[in-house]
C-alpha cells in the first residue's frame, strides 16, 4: 500500500501506519479464526478444554451434546490448532493447545464473558 497519500493529514502519523499496513490477505487467518468462535459452543467447549483434559463421552456429558455433535465442534477447533488430542488406549483426551495464541484466546474470552477461572 505504499506510496498513497492520504486526503487529509492530520498530524497523528496515520500515514507511517497505512504505510506498513500489511496486505488484506494477511487477515485472513485471524478472520477464520474468529469466524470459528463465533458460535457459542464452541466457544464453551474451547473454554472448558482450557481448565480440563477429557475424552468425548465426558465432554458430550458436560456439554449436554450427542458424541457425534460433539465430536464435529472438536474437529474444527483441532484443524485451526486451538485444542490437541492425545489417544490413550481406546480413549481421544482433548485439551487446549499450549500456544500463546491458545491463551490469548482463553483470556479474551474471560474478559468479554466477565467470567474467570475455576480455582
Amino acid at each position: 500500500m505504499e506510496n498513497k497519500k492520504l486526503p487529509h493529514d492530520h498530524h497523528c502519523g496515520m500515514e507511517q501506519s497505512f504505510d506498513h499496513m500489511p496486505d488484506p490477505d494477511a487477515f485472513a487467518a485471524a478472520a477464520e479464526l474468529f469466524k470459528l468462535l463465533s458460535d457459542r459452543t464452541r466457544l464453551r467447549l474451547f473454554w472448558l478444554l482450557c481448565h480440563c483434559e477429557e475424552c468425548v463421552l465426558n465432554l458430550s456429558v458436560m456439554m449436554d451434546m450427542s458424541s457425534p455433535a460433539l465430536s464435529h465442534h472438536l474437529k474444527l477447533l483441532k484443524a485451526c490448532g486451538l485444542i490437541t488430542s492425545q489417544r490413550e488406549g481406546k480413549e481421544v483426551y482433548y485439551r487446549a493447545a499450549d500456544t500463546a495464541q491458545a491463551q490469548a484466546l482463553h483470556h479474551m474470552t474471560e474478559d468479554a464473558a466477565e467470567i474467570a477461572c475455576p480455582k
